[in-house]
């Protein structure tokens, strides 16, 4: 074989393997995190992607403050408080060690410029004046935090402060953080400060720069809180996004602040390189006319909305299945509204999702009055 055929069965070869498609699903393993405590979650589903020692109780530092958060925004949700309610630190605030913006007793600052401080800064400070300003002591605040992490099913938490200071029973879970993480993030308006970078207080006079670094680094991290203390170690509960995949990954233990990031950042990678968001079409099977049996009208009309999108592994649309149940007929009296059918997409064999399907309008159940009223009706007629 001559030099030239030699070159031209090379490149032959190069063409082939790259017109060839490569589906690689890339796996991660416990071992590829230094963190003894790690979950990557569905912001969306809840679910969870990645898993390790995920409901070890631990402490967490500073994240504890994503539930003071919580709180804070159910207040100014509810007209509790506003963003511009004036907040007066008492002296137990203003005692708070660790990262603070140094809050004198009777120094006052507005509800958004204390959020601020929590998030962007995770002061302290602010986050006890907050608490007091919510619920008037602490210690109340705390048992409201409490209370909300039962309703979230937060099954591994206790919390015996507002700040993640390190206290004795002061504890939660990589999966408990990750469910709380999920439920402030529903109050979008969170982002405004979680995403800040650098900004100030006090006329320029006190600079707040965001513990979280990947702010810097990552692409689509949209938030959420780091914590440091001697017994959590370095932890973080980091948000992001990308082409409508939302993630939430939660890093309890590590020995360096550069440990948390990199494996927050290995979770997120994985995440993003794995799943993806499927959005369904509504199936025409699930849009007809269903018979009427004993009504004033033959048949009615069914409507149904799919407003979701799904979580599923890049690379399965075509696994995508969808069934329509709906009856051969309905019996009267019907009304707009009802639920009389479903749509159920698979996975496979997985069920992922199930819509309703419902009657677009009245069906009223047969009278006899009536019916004669129309037959005398059509005989004048």
């Amino acid at each position: 074989m001559n030099f030239y055929k030699l070159i031209s069965l090379v490149m032959l070869c190069v063409i082939v393997m790259c017109s060839v498609p490569v589906t690689q699903v890339s796996a991660l393993s416990e071992d590829e995190l230094t963190a003894p405590s790690a979950i990557l979650m569905d912001m969306e589903s809840g679910k969870v992607l990645f898993d390790k020692n995920s409901h070890e109780v631990r402490a967490c530092a500073s994240i504890t403050k994503v539930m003071t958060l919580i709180l804070v925004m159910e207040a100014i949700d509810s007209g509790k408080i506003k963003w511009t309610d004036t907040v007066t630190a008492s002296a137990h605030a203003a005692s708070m060690g660790g990262s603070d913006i140094w809050l004198e007793q009777g120094e006052q600052m507005t509800v958004d410029e204390m959020v601020k401080a929590t998030i962007v800064a995770s002061a302290n400070d602010a986050a006890v004046a907050l608490a007091e300003f919510v619920c008037g002591a602490e210690d109340e605040f705390v048992s409201q935090m409490n209370r909300k992490a039962k309703q979230l099913g937060m099954k591994e938490t206790v919390f015996k402060n507002c700040n993640g200071l390190d206290e004795e029973g002061h504890v939660t879970s990589a999966y408990d953080v990750a469910l709380m993480s999920r439920e402030l993030c529903r109050h979008e308006k969170i982002f405004e400060y979680s995403g800040i970078w650098m900004d100030e207080l006090r006329g320029g006079k006190t600079q707040l720069v965001n513990t979280n670094k990947l702010l810097k680094t990552y692409s689509g991290i949209t938030g959420l809180k780091t914590g440091t203390t001697s017994q959590a170690g370095s932890c973080i509960s980091a948000t992001a996004e990308r082409d409508g995949l939302r993630l939430v990954a939660v890093v309890l233990g590590c020995t360096t602040g550069k440990e948390r990031f990199a494996d927050a950042s290995t979770l997120l990678d994985y995440g993003f390189a794995n799943f993806a968001m499927y959005t369904p079409s509504l199936p025409k099977e699930a849009i007809k006319d269903i018979p009427v049996k004993n009504g004033m009208t033959d048949s009615i009309r069914t409507k149904s909305e799919i407003n979701s999108s799904l979580l599923i592994r890049k690379g399965d649309t075509d696994k995508i299945k969808f069934e329509v149940i709906l009856p051969g007929e309905i019996e009267a009296p019907i009304k707009e509204g009802e639920v009389i059918g479903k749509i159920i997409y698979k996975n496979g064999s997985e069920r992922i999702a199930e819509y309703p399907i419902a009657a677009a309008e009245n069906a009223e159940e047969i009278n006899f009055g009536d019916v004669f009223s129309l037959l005398i009706k059509s005989l004048a007629g």
